[in-house]
């Protein structure tokens, strides 16, 4: 048991427990070790059991994390603001991938109303039953809104995933001797544990594809440890598909860094992280199931998978420049206003732009197909940097 951290309830520690043994049966099965990427997924979408297939809150103070658009209106509001232009390029359909509880789509829909810019549907595709609960109540209403189970084949209009590809099981990858190490995940007298095993020819090639052309494996230190991200990458590849039939855009927000950021020799341990009851630590194998399994992005792969699959990198920006260039200061009260609602936003706002805080951790990316991006992508544009 780590210490410092709240008790999980008698219901949810037996969850976990279900899921352990399952995860443990499958180690079995397989020969003693799977990729950590098929631990992360039973642990994270098991049906029932995983920790967003289950019904344990995951948002919010009764949850384990806060999102951006759970702090307040702003970063919805200005979200709106911005895909605006793309909209109006397009079907006038959105597609959020998991969208939390519904808050970020209440308040994008309600501030494209205002603007007078119309959406015909807004499709959520949620694999969380807890979560799709809550968004159904607070979304059931409104006729444009409708749940799916999988991407539409064909899409023309604007998709948004908000904090989605971290979320996405990661490969870890191990430098022992100078040579790549495929980084698994064993079970030894009811324990899990990691076992590094000789890399196949593919996790090789996925490892190439993730890592800078020009990164130096001897300037890594002996046990070297990072996250290589197929899976995330062909969910790139997936939406492309589903974006080339039509005028399309696609808004990643996520917490990352480009490849040379990402896989600096320091960054010994990666960037996996896991999320309980608002306590980050670095232990997967805590309470399966009931905390969230999280790894940074690394933007450059993204970006040249998208490029690769017809798509064009409109934007690629910290939070607070694409924020700002976005016109979130239009949605702050005047500095003449000192009651308790305009210190909230202030305080909203800070937190999303402060560098501290949300402003440089989290980017913002857009993909397009066939459409124009705007002044306001243009202005926040620092794809140069990948």
């Amino acid at each position: 048991m780590m210490t410092g951290f709240p008790l999980s309830d008698h219901d949810a520690q037996k969850v976990s427990d279900r899921l352990c043994q399952l995860i443990a049966n499958r180690i079995q099965e397989a020969g003693g070790c799977v990729p950590f990427s098929d631990y992360m997924q039973w642990a994270l979408y098991e049906p029932m059991l995983g920790y967003y297939a289950g019904g344990s809150s995951k948002l919010g103070k009764a949850g384990d994390f806060v999102t951006a658009p759970e702090l307040g209106d702003l970063f919805g509001r200005t979200l709106a603001r911005a895909i605006a232009p793309l909209l109006s390029q397009t079907d006038a359909q959105i597609l959020e991938l998991g969208a939390g509880t519904g808050r970020l789509a209440k308040t994008v829909l309600a501030e494209l109303d205002a603007l007078g810019v119309r959406v015909r549907q807004y499709g959520i595709l949620e694999l969380s039953g807890e979560l799709q609960f809550r968004q159904r109540r607070l979304l059931g209403k409104d006729n444009r809104v409708q749940w799916l189970s999988a991407l539409p084949e064909t899409f023309s209009g604007i998709v948004i995933a908000n904090e989605v590809l971290d979320a996405v099981p990661v490969k870890l990858a191990c430098l022992k001797n100078g040579v790549w190490h495929e980084r698994c995940v064993a079970c030894q007298d009811g324990q899990f544990r990691f076992k590094d095993c000789l890399a196949s020819s593919v996790f090789l090639s996925q490892v190439a594809e993730s890592l800078p052309q020009d990164i130096v494996l001897s300037a890594l230190p002996e046990g070297y440890v990072t996250e290589i991200h197929p899976h995330a990458l062909g969910l790139i590849r997936s939406l492309a598909t589903m974006m080339a039939t039509g005028k399309s855009a696609a808004v990643l927000v996520d917490y990352g860094f480009p490849a040379h950021e990402y896989y600096l020799p320091e960054r010994t341990e990666g960037t996996l992280v896991c999320h309980y009851r608002h306590q980050v630590h670095d232990n997967p194998f805590y309470l399966p199931g009931l905390q969230d399994i999280t790894a940074h992005l690394n933007f450059t792969a993204v970006a040249e998978k998208a490029e690769a699959s017809g798509l064009d990198v409109l934007c690629y920006a910290g939070q607070a420049g694409f924020l700002m260039a976005s016109g979130i200061m239009e949605l702050l009260p005047s500095m003449e206003k000192k009651d308790a609602v305009s210190a909230r936003l202030v305080q909203e706002a800070m937190k999303l732009l402060s560098p501290a805080e949300m402003g440089e951790l989290f980017k913002v990316m857009v993909l397009g197909h066939d459409v124009q991006p705007s002044e306001t992508l243009l202005q926040a544009d620092r794809s140069g940097r990948l």
